[in-house]
């Protein structure tokens, strides 16, 4: 059957294609993708192009389609599954794979599996490393996000923590104690003050910084303080760009301590610099953003890594158990991620959007992989919404959920939204 999806061909080269997959084998599986979130990471791998450490093909002759947090519908399930998947279940899709020590991942090493497809083969070592997971929510749009949430989650999981005389590493944030999120409200960054408020293991402090009021601001709309102290959780916003000295306001908001907790949410050396000032006995800093600079460095103070016990952690996307405790915690309503998406597209905005990620503002650009839409913020549809009836529908749902993208909202572009 005929499919069309995004490929790269090299450095910034995205085409949309249609052409023929191939016949199903008896250990794959034939899905339909209904949406797509697009990640920082494809903007990474279309920098990149071939150098990137995930592709494992000679690009201008085995182009893969782009995309890994997709989510949609099993069409067609080779024998060899028959007896553990079943035609017209939804499904989302862990990519780190972690296949016989390979690098290899959906959106990245296959020409046939991505998410940025109308329809896609799914090859056996996804099924065989139990990355096809079963999706049972009323909705697509939260699958999608369930892979980067799993990102999340995984970093906290990976910190750690010891104690005097001991060389045990008790794993996962110090609960009861204090993190600080710095550059913490983008996508990532609200994803992860939603994690710290409502998962069982939280802090008691939870300081949050930016340099951009107006980013603040909305964070403290999705999640505000009074919500956090509802669930034992001190909360505090803070914008760091007139301080002087950033370290010492921080600590002094925590009582004149250092953290037990630093995540770094932006690859920028003077950020990853205040993490480790800010760092305080046993303290784990956890470095989330993944730089494009092979050469990317910065000060580490190893004075406090010997007396102090500071340590430093890095975790590239989370495992199949995060995205499956993201995948339950959504499904019981305890971590809302539809503050993420800021804008919808459909497939024919893919390539551009991919390839200027990092130019084009807010958070999550969620794709409609059968639809033909360029993309659109959603604080945009009102306006739209004067001249085209289609957006001004869509500003009267988000305006009902809270200026939010929702399953109402999701479902009036699957149903009303011009096909590709």
């Amino acid at each position: 059957m005929k499919t069309k999806a995004v490929r790269i061909y090299g450095v910034n080269d995205l085409r949309l294609e249609e052409f023929e997959l191939p016949a199903l084998k008896d250990d794959e599986i034939l899905a339909r993708v209904v949406s797509d979130s697009i990640c920082m990471s494809t903007h990474k791998l279309a920098m990149q192009g071939t150098k990137h450490k995930r592709v494992r093909h000679d690009l201008t002759k085995n182009p893969i389609i782009v995309g890994h947090e997709f989510c949609g519908i099993i069409e067609k399930v080779g024998e060899k599954w028959a007896g553990k998947f079943k035609e017209g279940a939804k499904f989302a899709i862990q990519p780190a794979l972690n296949y016989q020590e390979t690098l290899w991942a959906p959106g990245y090493s296959y020409e046939y599996t991505g998410g940025d497809a109308t329809y896609i083969i799914i090859p056996p070592e996804v099924m065989e490393m139990n990355c096809l997971l079963e999706y049972n929510a009323d909705n697509f749009f939260m699958g999608s996000l369930s892979e980067p949430v799993s990102c999340v989650i995984g970093a906290f999981h990976a910190q750690y923590h010891t104690k005097n005389g001991s060389y045990i590493h008790t794993m996962g944030i110090a609960e009861g104690a204090s993190l600080a999120l710095l550059a913490g409200v983008g996508p990532m960054g609200l994803c992860a003050i939603d994690y710290a408020v409502h998962n069982p293991h939280r802090p008691s402090r939870l300081v949050v910084t930016d340099i951009d009021d107006a980013r603040l601001k909305r964070a403290a709309s999705l999640i505000s303080p009074e919500e956090a102290h509802a669930h034992g959780v001190e909360l505090v916003y803070v914008n760091t760009k007139a301080i002087a000295d950033p370290a010492a306001h921080l600590c002094g908001i925590n009582g004149g301590r250092g953290y037990d907790d630093v995540f770094v949410f932006a690859p920028v050396k003077p950020v990853l610099e205040l993490g480790d000032a800010l760092l305080g006995k046993d303290g784990c800093l956890n470095f989330f953003a993944g730089p494009t600079d092979t050469a990317f460095s910065a000060a580490f103070n190893f004075y406090n890594v010997h007396y102090e016990s500071h340590h430093i952690v890095g975790t590239s996307g989370g495992n199949t158990d995060d995205m499956k405790e993201s995948l339950a915690m959504m499904a019981s309503h305890e971590l809302n991620p539809a503050f993420m998406v800021t804008h919808i597209g459909g497939i024919n905005a893919v390539a551009e959007t991919s390839i200027n990620l990092d130019k084009i503002p807010g958070g999550k650009k969620l794709i409609y992989t059968h639809k033909n839409l360029e993309l659109t913020a959603i604080d945009s549809f009102a306006e739209k919404g004067k001249s085209d009836p289609f957006y001004g529908k869509l500003a009267e749902i988000c305006q009902r959920n809270q200026g939010l993208w929702s399953r109402e909202a999701e479902n009036y572009v699957l149903e009303n939204a011009p096909e590709i």
